[in-house]
């Protein structure tokens, strides 16, 4: 080899031991925020400037790390008709106040676009929801990731659907077309779902890739080859992104400020015997009728199970009158019942993570599921809206770790009332199913324990994340590199 060479291959190494600079652009929701700045931090625990960009109040949720650094911008509250501080959609409680939020991202385009312009990283990743930023990237000739908090089963069964989409008079349950697992969704999507997302997912396939908050083992080989064959877009499997968060501070200090102390919770589930609580949570963005959770507490009041419920419908209503808490709650209820009702935020990971909890009562959100399959949880599936009904088969048809309620009625978004009401027989007898410890439970309960090592095994060295994680570090460097010598 020649000292030319020598002298370029030095410079090469030289280039390729330089830190990268990313950019991560969350979408204002805590669904969405908390896991994409759970991977910002496992770039920057490889050494990498990472850079969070949102708005003050976002800023205050997001996961508390000093591996990164925050940038934001003024959230334009008097435009958009919102009052100081609410700037995050977990914050509002009806569609009009949800769209004012999402009026108020478009709103921050032209203040984000500028900054990147003006200091541009080697690459951003950006929710789907923010579309334009595939331009900002084309225009700055720099990769950008699409991310958008869905598995990447969800995102394979959506493309298959756009591809042989489903007959309008179609209704009720119905088998995805063309796709790696046989298997039955309980309801169709809303055409207004669809409608909103397609174009969405059309823009995202156009990036350098999606970053997903799973694993390969929990997606399914058999999927990302279907993705890659069939959609010929590549997904960088990183997850799960909750197990970035090592002791319980940090796991308590994901997202918004706990309505109770974590301690609180902790020390009422020490009291308890392994796997005899049933944790609900349907996550931040589901919001059920009156009428829908007095079935579900007099369920549990007949069941006589211990439980730990967020019941975020009622956060700030915790002096509402006897009449009115009679709408959602059997009379005496709280005085009667071996349960603790949480009305706001609740520590989710710190939760399921106790051997107390023996099973999760979930709407079948993306990250509700990655938590509860990091901590060998079973699940009882409830989905909603948007992804869940998806979801709720990856876990209950193709794992085996969950057992079904039967709800049916997809929603169009999460403030629209239900048409269609679960009764009280229908949840005591999916609860039972997993809370009486007979053989099914046991059976259920060991395949949750299994995934669960697995998902612990892939973010260490030698797993799938943490391959795709190196991996993608390792091309987003090479990217860099050779635009430097273009």
């Amino acid at each position: 080899m020649n000292l030319f060479a020598k002298a370029e291959d030095s410079v090469s190494s030289t280039t390729m031991d330089k830190p990268l600079k990313l950019y991560f652009i969350p979408y204002l929701a805590a669904g969405h925020m908390i896991p994409l700045c759970d991977i910002a931090s496992l770039f920057a625990s490889r050494g990498h400037f990472v850079k969070i960009i949102t708005t003050p109040s976002n800023a205050q949720i997001l996961p508390k790390s000093n591996n990164f650094n925050v940038h934001t911008f003024q959230f334009p509250s008097q435009e958009v008709g919102l009052p100081d501080g609410i700037e995050n959609l977990s914050s509002v409680t009806d569609l009009d106040s949800s769209n004012r939020i999402f009026q108020a991202t478009t709103l921050l385009r032209e203040h984000i676009e500028n900054f990147v312009e003006q200091e541009p990283p080697d690459c951003i990743v950006a929710d789907f929801l923010f579309p334009w930023v595939d331009e900002l990237a084309n225009k700055l000739h720099i990769p950008r990731f699409a991310f958008n908090g869905f598995s990447l089963f969800t995102i394979c069964a959506m493309e298959s659907l756009k591809s042989q989409p489903l007959p309008e008079d179609a209704s009720g349950s119905f088998v995805i077309p063309n796709f790696p697992y046989d298997i039955i969704i309980n309801s169709k999507p809303p055409a207004e779902s669809k409608s909103f997302i397609d174009p969405l997912l059309t823009i995202a396939l156009k990036s350098h890739g999606f970053i997903i908050n799973s694993f390969v083992e929990l997606d399914g080989e058999e999927c990302v080859e279907y993705y890659e064959r069939t959609i010929g877009h590549k997904a960088w499997l990183l997850g799960p992104a909750s197990l970035v968060r090592k002791t319980t501070q940090e796991k308590a200090n994901r997202g918004e400020k706990s309505t109770l102390s974590v301690q609180k919770f902790l020390t009422w589930l020490n009291s308890k015997r392994d796997n005899s609580v049933l944790y609900i949570c349907f996550g931040t963005f589901c919001y059920f009728p009156d009428k829908q959770l007095y079935e579900i507490a007099s369920a549990l009041e007949e069941l006589n199970c211990e439980f730990i419920w967020v019941v975020p419908e009622k956060k700030g209503k915790e002096n509402e009158s006897e009449a009115e808490k009679e709408k959602w709650l059997p009379k005496g209820f709280e005085e009667r019942t071996k349960g603790m009702i949480v009305r706001g935020w609740s520590p989710q990971v710190v939760i399921l993570g106790h051997s107390a909890i023996g099973a999760f009562l979930t709407h079948c959100g993306w990250n509700s599921i990655t938590e509860a399959v990091s901590a060998g949880i079973p699940m009882i599936t409830w989905p909603v809206h948007s992804d869940q009904f998806y979801n709720e088969t990856l876990i209950t048809q193709v794992h085996g770790i969950g057992v079904e309620v039967g709800a049916d009625e997809w929603l169009t978004i999460a403030f629209r009332d239900m048409e269609k009401l679960i009764g009280r027989d229908r949840i005591k007898k999916a609860l039972r199913r997993l809370m009486d410890s007979g053989d099914e439970a046991i059976q259920i309960r060991r395949r949750a324990q299994e995934i669960a090592k697995i998902a612990k095994h892939v973010v260490q060295e030698g797993g799938s994340s943490h391959d795709n994680l190196t991996a993608l570090i390792d091309e987003l460097k090479q990217l860099r590199d050779n635009k430097g010598l273009n």
